[in-house]
């Protein structure tokens, strides 16, 4: 897997602990981001959720979901068109 870095987000320590892992392969703009913030609203804050995607612009729209909502993107990875994207619930 390589690594999608979010150049405006600063830095933010992870574990690899994941509270939820939502699916959302097969799914296009908006339908993963709006599977994500919906789970998002379950948890506590500071827990993060994995997010699984396959739709080729996931990795900007969580980036730029991420800058207005004030939750933070730990990271990024892509392999063979699937991408995970970890988010971690805002305080």
């Amino acid at each position: 897997m390589t690594g999608v870095g979010a150049p405006d987000s600063p830095s933010i320590p992870f574990d690899g602990t994941v509270a939820l892992v939502v699916d959302a392969q097969g799914l296009v703009c908006p339908l993963p981001i709006l599977k994500a913030k919906k789970a998002l609203s379950t948890l506590q804050p500071g827990a993060v959720l994995e997010v699984i995607t396959t739709d080729r612009n996931a990795v900007k729209d969580f980036q730029a979901f991420c800058r207005q909502t004030g939750n933070g993107l730990l990271s990024q990875q892509q392999s063979e068109g699937v991408a995970h994207h970890f988010l971690k619930r805002r305080d």
